[in-house]
């Protein structure tokens, strides 16, 4: 089939890509939180190991892929899909997070300096992976306690064991208003406070007295991490509102699932290589200006007093000449 070639490249591809790009940037977040833990900063750490996570898995759906059959040990099916969508949801939050973390430090920057403390931080981060893995975990553990199996979702077809694709009646009227839940608190919510948060961090950035090279820059990343927020995640959690309406999965539900996966390369690109400064967020870059603003301004009175002074000299010297 056309959509297990391409996920099979968009896989490989995807730990081609993904694996050594989130290890270097997890490194260097890692090396940066010893000089400054800052809240950004652990939840990119977090949406990195996420990352990390999500594409250490990947191996298992190509080998179902190349075997057209899952050929694995029964009880990794419901564990590689639990794995999977919770690591999916969790980059959702983290990437939610750092746009509110990201917005506060701009429009709130005093009272967000006294109440970013590192240890809330872990707090949210804690409670963000316990939301996920409940969410992702309540479908299998109601299934499993009904069939008493965990090859829950692994259905017979043409002598052909498949892995959460085919679902009886009787799983569909359990998934389906699951999954819709799951997109409306997962992705929906999220979506709406990360477009909140950074259309207003653009409106703040233009509205200020930045350098026009680093607005832009600023506005860059900001518009950029939106349109892959919305570009990967998008069309699976759109496909889990039109399956509740029609009361079944949609036939293209593998499509859209397939740019949710290219998010786990997309991040590093993001976060590190185009900011170039993941870690200390739009605050940073604010009071980095302000510094540089102040400084430009005192060597120009600095530099205007000098010009007087000489100026007085001269025409000091110039009097006493006529003078003479």
């Amino acid at each position: 089939m056309l959509v297990d070639n391409l996920s099979l490249a968009i896989y490989v591809l995807t730990i081609f890509l993904g694996l050594p790009s989130n290890v270097i940037v997890l490194y260097l977040f890692f090396k940066e939180a010893r000089n400054r833990l800052t809240p950004n900063l652990i939840y990119m750490i977090n949406l990195c190991v996420s990352d990390l996570v999500f594409i250490m898995v990947l191996p298992i759906k190509i080998t179902e892929i190349f075997s057209s059959t899952w050929t694995l040990p029964q009880i990794l099916c419901p564990l590689y899909n639990l794995i999977h969508y919770s690591t999916i949801y969790a980059s959702v939050c983290f990437l939610s997070a750092v746009s509110v973390g990201r917005y506060l430090s701009i429009a709130f920057p005093i009272k967000y300096n006294i109440y970013k403390k590192p240890r809330y931080s872990c707090l949210i981060c804690v409670i963000l992976w316990a939301i996920v893995i409940f969410h992702m975990a309540f479908v299998f553990l109601v299934e499993t306690s009904k069939s008493g199996s965990i090859a829950l979702f692994l259905t017979n077809d043409d002598n052909t064991w498949l892995c959460y694709e085919n679902f009886t009646s009787e799983q569909l009227a359990l998934v389906v208003p699951v999954r819709f839940e799951i997109s409306m608190v997962l992705y929906f919510f999220p979506l709406g406070i990360t477009v909140f948060c950074y259309m207003s961090c653009i409106r703040i950035l233009m509205r200020s007295r930045m350098h026009v090279n680093l607005k832009r820059k600023a506005t860059r990343v900001a518009v950029t991490t939106l349109v892959v927020f919305i570009v990967c995640f998008a069309p699976y959690n759109i496909s889990h509102v039109v399956g509740y309406v029609i009361h079944e999965s949609v036939w293209w539900r593998k499509w859209a699932l397939l740019p949710s996966t290219c998010n786990a390369f997309l991040d590093p690109l993001i976060f590190y290589f185009i900011s170039s400064s993941a870690d200390r967020g739009f605050y940073h870059i604010w009071k980095s200006l302000q510094l540089k603003y102040s400084v430009s301004r005192r060597r120009f009175s600095s530099l205007f007093s000098r010009e007087q002074q000489e100026s007085s000299r001269t025409l000091g010297v110039a009097a006493i000449s006529a003078t003479v």
